[in-house]
C-alpha cells in the first residue's frame, strides 16, 4: 500500500507541480453503489481430511450483491496540460448479502441471505485526463480513496467483519462524461471501480476483498473563462497613429 500511494502522489505532483495550479470547479454528486465481498479460505483443501473449525469458517465464497447508495461533493484544480487533480469528501454505504452457516464444523448453511452493511466516510483522490467529445468531454480518473469504516452491521460473519479495521486504504478507477447545461454549470454521469488493493485478513488463513461498482451522476460549477486585460499591453489604434 505504501508503494501504490508513492506512486500516486508522484503522478500528482508531476501532473500539478510544475504548472500554476488553478481553481477549475466544485461539484456534487449522488451514486448508486453494488458491492460485494470475496472470501479467501487457505485451509479449504484440507477440510476432507481433517476435521478444524478453520477448514469450514468462513468458506470460500463470493458474496451476492448488495446495492446501496452514497452522496459526495469535490473540487477540482487545474494542472498539466488536461489533467487536472479532484479531491473528494463522500458518504458511502455498501456491503454483501450473506448466506451464513447453520453447522461451521460440516460446512451446512443456512439457505438464506442476510445483509452485511458498512458506511463509510471517504477521503478520495483522483486525477483527471480530459478528452474531447464534440461540445462535451470524457475522462478517466484513477485515484486512491482513504476510507474511515463509520459503522458496521453484520448478519453473518460477524467476527470477521469485526475484524475490519476502521481506516483503510483503497483503489479506483473512473471513467466519465461530462456535458453543458447552462452558463457555468455542467452535468456529469461517470463509472467507477473500487476494489480493497491489499486484502483484510481474519485468523490469519482468511483474506477478504470488498469490491464495488458506483454510477455516479452530479452537476459541476466552473469559473467562466476571462479575456487577458493587461493594462501595459500595446494597443493597435489605426494606421493615422
Amino acid at each position: 500500500m505504501r508503494k501504490i500511494t508513492l506512486t500516486f502522489c508522484f503522478l500528482l505532483s508531476y501532473c500539478l507541480l510544475p504548472a500554476q495550479i488553478k481553481f477549475k470547479g466544485v461539484g456534487i454528486f449522488g451514486a448508486i453503489t453494488q458491492s460485494a465481498h470475496f472470501y479467501k479460505n487457505n485451509d479449504t483443501p484440507n477440510k476432507d481430511t481433517t476435521y478444524k473449525y478453520t477448514d469450514f469458517y468462513p468458506q470460500t465464497h463470493i458474496s451476492k450483491e448488495y446495492f446501496n447508495w452514497g452522496a459526495g461533493a469535490f473540487v477540482e484544480f487545474g494542472g498539466r496540460g488536461s489533467t487536472n487533480w479532484q479531491t473528494e469528501l463522500e458518504y458511502t454505504h455498501s456491503g454483501a448479502y450473506e448466506m451464513g452457516l447453520a453447522n461451521p464444523y460440516t460446512g451446512e448453511r443456512t439457505g438464506s441471505y442476510v445483509a452485511t452493511k458498512l458506511t463509510y466516510i471517504q477521503w478520495n483522490n483522483y486525477l483527471k485526463f480530459f478528452y474531447p467529445l464534440g461540445i462535451a468531454k470524457g475522462y478517466w480518473m484513477p485515484g486512491v480513496r482513504l476510507e474511515y469504516l463509520f459503522k458496521r452491521s453484520a448478519g453473518a460473519y460477524q467476527d470477521v467483519i469485526n475484524a475490519f479495521p476502521t481506516i483503510w486504504f483503497s483503489g479506483d478507477i473512473g471513467v466519465g462524461y461530462e456535458f453543458p447545461l447552462f452558463k457555468k454549470y455542467s452535468a456529469f454521469a461517470e463509472y467507477h471501480w473500487n476494489p480493497d488493493i491489499i486484502p483484510h485478513t481474519y485468523n490469519s488463513n482468511t483474506k477478504v476483498r470488498s469490491r464495488t461498482f458506483e454510477l455516479r451522476v452530479g452537476i459541476v460549477m466552473r469559473p467562466r473563462k476571462r479575456a487577458i486585460d493587461d493594462c501595459n499591453a500595446p494597443v493597435y489604434k489605426g494606421p493615422a497613429y
